[in-house]
């Protein structure tokens, strides 16, 4: 399993229990997350979680499934798709991780599939 993958695999499970714990885990002390390209990054892991746990998804019905589309070791790219029962959602995703896997900055890009 590559260093992605792992990452992904634990990125997942964040999403899925919205575990404190979890979520922080994947992120570096002083990580940028940015939840748009243009906007205010969420700074820091307290921040991260908090922020991410104010927005969580609810549990249900959902899904989510990526390919990488460029990995190096500075930065990792992923095109991914959410499914949720009323909407879908594509999703391309800037990743760099620092030297112990965590993530220092993470740029989101998501577009809402018309119906």
């Amino acid at each position: 399993m590559t260093e992605l993958e792992s990452w992904m695999d634990a990125y997942i499970r964040a999403w899925t229990t919205n575990r404190p714990a979890d979520v922080g885990a994947l992120f570096a002390e002083d990580a940028a997350y940015y939840t748009e390209p243009h906007a205010e990054p969420w700074r820091g892991r307290d921040t991260i979680v908090k922020e991410w746990l104010a927005r969580k998804d609810e549990n249900g019905p959902s899904a989510f499934e990526y390919e990488p589309v460029a990995v190096t070791p500075e930065v990792a790219v992923v095109k991914g798709v959410t499914t949720y029962p009323h909407t879908v959602f594509s999703n391309l995703w800037l990743i760099r991780p620092d030297a112990e896997g965590r993530c220092t900055e993470f740029v989101e890009y998501w577009m809402e599939h018309r119906a």
